[in-house]
């Protein structure tokens, strides 16, 4: 990081088309600069990473919040002896109470500072808080679409209720806390088991079993052929499908499920996988 000559800062929770538009700003030694706020649930932690080829350093915002203009700066040269550029959004707010914008920047930074304008898609503006909402409704590909990927879900495996395999189908049961589920029913995704490269077609569920236990649940069943899954998976998810119902019984239930296979199946055939 001694090296980068450009960053970008933000809290970038989604890594979605607008952030993309800032990494475009940044030069060959360029850093993202993610200031964690503690509420990213699109892509926690460091699942940023997943989504950009530049180096990323992970600020905490309770670490520099107090901080005058002045003093981040002070605090961004110090990390970074070399810098030159700094690029952030149009919305950018720094300092004690968020108080400086890019304006204050532009006075109190003696290098470049590139402010990049709203992103829109369709006339709709792109911003976090709209993704979270579209996945909270079902939207998946209007999700996607500001996303600029799938929504994808990560998680260690942990073991189902046990009716599964025996009675209706096989699934990959993954927990995954710190992300922001979407609306409870059904999916066609494609999972991605441990470090395969590869994803698999599959269909998934997310929300509570109300045909059977009413536990919560967030599992997938892979459609070309069953796969043993030992650590980790991930879940990216394409189209909403339906939405979480109770049946009357484990025979309806099944039957349902053959027939979200099929539609699962349909809508994930010509995809690139």
């Amino acid at each position: 990081m001694k090296n980068s000559t450009s960053i970008a800062i933000g809290g970038f929770d989604g890594m979605h088309i607008g952030h993309q538009r800032l990494f475009g700003a940044l030069d060959k030694s360029g850093t993202i600069v993610v200031i964690e706020t503690g509420y990213a649930n699109l892509t926690p932690k460091k699942e940023r990473q997943r989504f950009s080829h530049y180096p990323i350093v992970y600020l905490e915002l309770d670490s520099i919040r107090h901080l005058s203009g002045e003093e981040f700066i002070l605090f961004l040269k110090e990390k970074f002896p070399k810098l030159k550029k700094i690029v952030v959004g149009y919305d950018f707010h720094f300092g004690k109470n968020r108080k400086y914008s890019f304006n204050d920047l532009k006075n109190l930074f003696d290098g470049e500072v590139v402010v990049i304008d709203e992103v829109s898609l369709h006339g709709d503006s792109v911003h976090s808080h709209k993704i979270r909402a579209k996945l909270q409704i079902g939207d998946i590909k209007g999700a996607n679409a500001f996303l600029g990927h799938n929504y994808t879900i990560r998680g260690n495996v942990v073991s189902g209720q046990g009716i599964g395999k025996k009675e209706l189908v096989a699934t990959i049961n993954i927990e995954a806390e710190d992300f922001l589920m979407p609306k409870e029913g059904v999916y066609a995704t494609l999972t991605r088991i441990d470090d395969e490269e590869h994803f698999h077609p599959s269909v998934s569920f997310v929300g509570h079993r109300v045909t059977t236990d009413g536990s919560f649940a967030l599992e997938s069943h892979i459609l070309d052929g069953e796969v043993f899954c030992k650590e980790r998976a991930s879940i990216s998810f394409v189209s909403f499908i339906r939405e979480n119902q109770k049946f009357d019984s484990i025979a309806e239930l099944k039957k349902a499920i053959k027939k979200d296979i099929l539609t699962a199946s349909k809508e994930l055939k010509f995809l690139q996988i």
